[in-house]
């Protein structure tokens, strides 16, 4: 049974300034959490409610049977650990990586500029994993990756990439370019990009929807690409038009 300071201690996860310090974070759902059990992300501890425990008690001894700990407690302090409004009752802590991943070499790299919306950082990180997209180099300024609407954005995407957060990311392009890598960002006006062979080794970044790609990232890149429009409409989401490129990509 969790002790009220260990319930205050791992609620406060919820909270970026404590994640960074403790180096944990919390991901809640029965689907997430099954991601981040069977990628290589350790597992400190689970929370559940009495009516999870009941139905999902298989669930559960399998993940009693890694040497996870597993504690029931009531809903007022479940609800501590939640900001979702239908929780379904389960809450696990896992630990951060030591260190920023290793980039799997002469593979695509997705990259990402200043993408403050969680919801549509979550949803680029899922696309990459359903299309086999392993690297992704996130900015500066960008949402924290760890953050719960990120997680439950990406369906435990995250758990699976070999992400670099908080990246200088100009910096990073610029050692893919010696090791020649074709540059790519994204922008309203640029080439169809159709017309690209992306069997080269390449990096493409997506930008805030905002404030478009910064003076440096043009700067830095080859060229830009785009998406022709056929509407009327001024622009397409970010996480669209990633999902929409990065399928392309992954055609050659």
């Amino acid at each position: 049974m969790a002790s009220k300071s260990e319930i205050r201690y791992y609620s406060a996860l919820r909270l970026k300034k404590y994640r960074k310090f403790e180096r944990k974070f919390l991901a809640e759902g029965k689907r997430l959490i099954e991601e981040g059990i069977k990628s290589n992300f350790e597992c400190d501890r689970v929370f559940v409610t009495q009516p999870f425990y009941t139905v999902e008690s298989k669930f559960l001894s399998v993940i009693t049977a890694q040497k996870i700990p597993v504690d029931i407690i009531p809903l007022y302090d479940f609800l501590k650990f939640t900001s979702t409004k239908n929780p379904q009752g389960i809450v696990a802590v896992f630990k951060m990586k030591n260190s920023s991943p290793n980039l799997i070499n002469d593979e695509t790299i997705i990259g990402l500029e200043n993408i403050s919306d969680p919801g549509n950082l979550g949803t680029i990180l899922r696309s990459c994993d359903w299309f086999g997209i392993k690297n992704v180099i996130i900015s500066e300024g960008s949402a924290e990756i760890y953050n719960s609407k990120v997680l439950r954005a990406s369906m435990g995407a995250v758990f699976n990439l070999n992400i670099i957060e908080n990246a200088n990311l100009i910096k990073e392009i610029k050692i893919l370019k010696n090791k020649n890598y074709l540059t790519f960002y994204t922008d309203m006006v640029g080439v169809n990009y159709k017309t690209i062979d992306w069997k080269n080794n390449t990096i493409v970044t997506f930008c805030n929807e905002a404030n478009g790609p910064s003076d440096e990232l043009k700067e830095v890149c080859d060229t830009s690409v785009t998406i022709p429009k056929k509407g009327n409409i001024d622009s397409l989401n970010v996480a669209a038009a990633a999902a929409i490129i990065i399928s392309e990509m992954q055609l050659f």
